[in-house]
């Protein structure tokens, strides 16, 4: 099953103030996670800061490919998550880490040999998930919840994983809030080690 091309359309202001379109489009990063092949990242836009401020800057998804959003700012792309292989729980935790690496952050990693699916990770942000295509299951450390095209999730900062366990390719959109934790839940998962 091949996933369609996102379009992207962009707009700002000219000179005068009068709304124009500044890009009209494929998405300038389309980045497949080497170390998890089949994971397509698909980088749509960020924002930095809040209030963000309203512009004709630059396009910001061309840098480095991060997992997070940026401090008080978002983050949204599309991610094509391939069915989950024999192969990938089969890896170590330092090959799964590695994935994370490609993503700008390893830290976010959690897994280790006990966990409920090897890609667990966490962020400090607040992420909002929309099923577009496909089937996917969603992972936390104490339970899971199947989804399906249309489904949402709104995952705040747990520690969590997306298993594909239908057999073919399941596309995801994503929008990451950068968030702070509650200083009761900080101090929570502080004492996990």
């Amino acid at each position: 099953m091949n996933l369609p091309v996102i379009h992207r359309v962009v707009t700002g202001h000219d000179a005068q103030g009068n709304a124009v379109i500044t890009s009209n489009g494929p998405l300038p990063v389309v980045a497949e996670i080497k170390a998890i092949p089949g994971t397509v990242f698909h980088e749509v836009w960020a924002t930095t800061g809040a209030p963000v401020r309203v512009d004709n800057g630059p396009d910001p998804t061309t840098g480095p490919l991060t997992l997070p959003p940026p401090a008080l700012g978002t983050r949204f792309r599309f991610v094509d998550i391939p069915p989950d292989s024999e192969e990938l729980f089969s890896r170590s935790a330092e090959q799964l880490r590695a994935g994370f690496s490609e993503i700008g952050d390893m830290a976010a990693s959690t897994a280790d040999r006990g966990a409920p699916h090897p890609l667990m990770h966490r962020t400090q942000s607040v992420d909002y998930g929309v099923v577009m295509e496909g089937e996917i299951t969603l992972v936390v450390d104490q339970g899971e919840v199947q989804l399906r095209a249309g489904s949402v999730v709104v995952q705040r900062g747990t520690n969590h994983a997306w298993a594909n366990r239908s057999g073919k390719p399941c596309r995801m959109l994503f929008v990451l809030v950068d968030g702070t934790y509650d200083p009761a839940i900080g101090q929570a998962l502080a004492g996990r080690g």
